[in-house]
């Protein structure tokens, strides 16, 4: 981090002259080629993401602090006053061709004063996961974060909880460390790792995953032909 030194001949953080806090995110549509997020209603996509997950052996929710959920029931109890907050506050990630709902996501400890925010709460299907969909959708969550003025975006996980600490190293996010016996959920602790992306580094990231996401970077059968890293 870069520093100053004060009257009294000590480092302190750089100044911000002119900072303004940004806004806290409009709870509004974000338009992708591939998919769309819309605020989460749970009477309006609640059946179609339940549908979409099954059939649920209860793994998916592993490294999630709820579910799994035995039936439609139980998941619209959930998804009900859940969609309602506004910190996190959620949107429901549709595929562009079918308007499906597949999957979820969150803005979560937004703090406007600091310009920092995370996302999180992502539960994807399988029709979403490991699909360049999934990809445009942090993308378009990054992409406002930034746009907006936010300064610090973070994303924490499971310590144990391997593939979304992939994703988050593949998305370009730096791993900061280890918040060890940080939480406690579901009757066992966890080690939280914390990753982030600043402001700037938005403007390479957004050139990688504009370069990976344009169609010509995927054949026919809709294989990448260069990998997000490669870009």
């Amino acid at each position: 981090m870069s520093s100053d030194v004060n009257e009294h001949g000590q480092a302190v953080g750089s100044s911000l002259p002119g900072w303004v806090s940004p806004p806290v995110p409009p709870h509004t549509p974000m338009e992708g080629r591939l998919c769309r997020l819309v605020p989460l209603d749970a009477a309006l996509h609640g059946p179609a993401l339940y549908a979409a997950n099954q059939p649920d052996d209860g793994s998916m929710w592993t490294y999630l602090p709820y579910g799994p959920f035995p039936d439609l029931g139980s998941y619209l109890g959930w998804l009900t006053p859940w969609g309602r907050q506004t910190d996190p506050l959620s949107w429901a990630i549709l595929d562009a061709a079918s308007g499906e709902p597949v999957g979820l996501a969150g803005y979560l400890r937004i703090d406007p004063a600091n310009g920092v925010i995370e996302v999180g709460h992502l539960h994807f299907s399988p029709r979403l996961r490991r699909r360049a969909a999934a990809t445009e959708a942090m993308f378009l969550m990054m992409g406002r974060a930034f746009e907006l003025g936010y300064r610090r975006y973070e994303w924490k996980c499971d310590s144990l909880n391997a593939p979304s600490r992939r994703a988050a190293e593949r998305l370009g996010f730096q791993f900061e460390g280890l918040f060890r016996q940080a939480i406690v959920y579901k009757g066992r602790t966890r080690d939280t790792a914390w990753y982030s992306v600043i402001d700037s580094e938005w403007a390479a990231l957004r050139s990688r995953f504009t370069q990976w996401l344009d169609p010509g970077n995927f054949d026919l059968s809709g294989g990448q032909r260069r990998r997000l890293e490669e870009c």
